[in-house]
């Protein structure tokens, strides 16, 4: 006999610059459905929310009224739909429920959103989206719960590292990593001489990565030239640049990782550490963790609609089916 079907109990989205995922949840947080749409915040004509939104989400609400519905990321900016402030550092769960901000839709519905985190300081910091992925990540391990820390990191285009102790995001830094690897390969002279190849080199990556973490090299600014003189002296081909300045450049934010911790008597060798990401990007930073000592680094997986469920949770949106001794 089919076990039933659990009944829907959250729409949960994760609305960013680019794209637009929505889950559709049950009552213990597992997705029922999934639809992706390429209607992210950029993309939308003003006033666009609205229909995306219809689009994305309107037959599960015509089969499902009423359903709570909670987004997370740049939906909530001063370009989203509405803006969310940010809640400072340090943050849980409960000062995200607080900031949460409300839009009424036309077929009557209120969206809630999540707001993001901001870090105060000579060189302040924000995130917008990862704060929920990190309480998913917080919610599916207790490891990370910790009295002593652990540290998260979210791989992409803007890099985030966040050090995460008994439930709160304590400090967080930011490394456009991918967004600086994109502009060397696609507007300096060293695309130049790089060919994309099908598969990558990790000979390459991990010579990229051992060279930003020796000691003695004069920095990012240097030693990036290297992709073009490797290549010029017959060292690299130009199938092994692409992965070369990758590596160079991963190893370079972890390399700024390492000497943060070190002013906490830390290293990343002795960190309880997770990922949270794409899997192939996942596997790309672990390889370069691993350089570093770190041999731990696991990818916490549904991290995104786990987040969104917990602080639906939190919010009173969704009543968590008892757990049974």
């Amino acid at each position: 006999m089919t076990a039933p079907t659990a009944a829907p109990a959250l729409v949960a989205l994760d609305w960013g610059t680019t794209s637009l995922r929505a889950y559709l949840l049950g009552a213990d947080g597992v997705a029922l459905d999934t639809r992706g749409s390429s209607a992210g915040i950029m993309k939308l004509p003003a006033g666009g929310f609205e229909e995306a939104f219809e689009e994305t989400c309107g037959a599960w609400l015509d089969a499902h009224p009423p359903l709570p519905v909670l987004a997370a990321g740049m939906v909530g900016s001063a370009q989203g739909w509405a803006e969310a402030p940010y809640v400072e550092t340090p943050a849980d769960a409960n000062a995200l429920v607080a900031g949460i901000v409300e839009i009424k839709t036309a077929r009557g519905v209120t969206v809630r959103i999540v707001p993001g985190v901001l870090e105060r300081g000579i060189l302040p910091n924000v995130m917008r989206g990862e704060e929920t992925q990190i309480f998913g990540a917080l919610a599916s391990d207790a490891s990370l719960n910790a009295e002593g820390g652990a540290l998260i990191g979210l791989p992409g285009t803007h890099a985030k590292w966040a050090f995460v102790r008994e439930g709160r995001i304590e400090r967080f830094y930011t490394f456009m990593t991918g967004e600086v690897f994109s502009a060397l390969r696609d507007h300096t002279i060293l695309g130049r001489t790089m060919q994309s190849e099908a598969a990558s080199d990790a000979s390459a990556f991990e010579r990229g990565v051992d060279t930003a973490r020796d000691a003695g090299h004069p920095g990012v600014l240097a030693t990036i030239f290297s992709t073009r003189t490797l290549g010029l002296t017959g060292q690299l081909t130009p199938g092994q640049q692409p992965d070369y300045l990758s590596g160079l450049l991963i190893g370079h934010e972890l390399r700024g990782l390492s000497e943060v911790l070190a002013r906490d008597q830390s290293s990343l060798a002795g960190r309880t550490l997770r990922l949270i990401g794409n899997d192939a990007l996942c596997d790309r930073y672990r390889a370069a963790l691993a350089r570093f000592g770190c041999q731990d680094a696991r990818t916490v997986a549904h991290a995104t609609e786990q987040g969104l469920y917990r602080i639906a949770v939190q919010a009173g949106l969704v009543t968590a089916p008892a757990r049974t001794a």
